[in-house]
């Protein structure tokens, strides 16, 4: 995977190609998709949510530039996959989930890995968490299209946010990135995710 739909596709970030061959994807993946795992295409992992294909993670992880000493906020929490990548880059990782079961199964997953280093919140994560803020870097695993502005208000000086924004059938991979009070915005192509649930 990390070869074929990684290295050559352009990820070239040697710490997150790290990060991609360590986390075992198939541990994040439902038993009827377990032959898939290492498929490059998002898994269904139930109430209509999916896991986000490698690539895709791969990338979003690539235009945060995480340092190690880094403090991430995760929206979407989903299976726990994208957290324990992130987490492999980053010094702790925030990760809110909105569904109950999904932040209570990725809780225990990341738990069984020893990933010690996460912490999953059930909540909304339009709101992002205070509690924590502020953050080096915020990535956003659902799609709106606007910005939620907390999230831009947690983020610390010189912290990058990254949101798919655009409609519900395409978006744009977005990296916004915190000068003062005003944002460096680029894109980082087109990519598909499922919708961002506002309050």
């Amino acid at each position: 995977m990390v070869e074929r739909d990684l290295r050559q596709r352009g990820i070239g970030d040697p710490r997150v190609l790290a990060a991609m061959a360590t986390v075992p994807r198939e541990r994040f993946v439902a038993p009827a998709s377990s032959a898939d795992a290492y498929a490059d295409r998002p898994l269904p992992i139930g109430d209509a949510q999916t896991i986000s294909q490698p690539y895709m993670v791969a990338l979003m992880c690539q235009v945060a530039r995480i340092a190690p000493t880094d403090r991430v906020l995760e929206i979407g929490t989903g299976s726990g996959y994208h957290a324990a990548v992130l987490a492999a880059l980053a010094r702790h990782v925030w990760s809110i989930e909105l569904i109950g079961r999904l932040a209570r199964e990725a809780r225990g997953r990341l738990r069984d890995l020893d990933v010690d280093t996460v912490t999953v919140i059930e909540g909304n994560g339009w709101y992002g968490y205070a509690d924590a803020a502020p953050y080096d870097v915020i990535v956003v695993a659902a799609a709106t299209p606007t910005v939620p502005p907390a999230l831009t208000d947690q983020l610390a000086e010189g912290g990058r946010l990254v949101i798919p924004l655009g409609e519900p059938d395409r978006q744009d991979l977005t990296v916004l990135t915190r000068a003062g009070t005003s944002f460096e915005r680029h894109s980082a192509g087109g990519c598909r995710f499922v919708p961002f649930i506002a309050p």
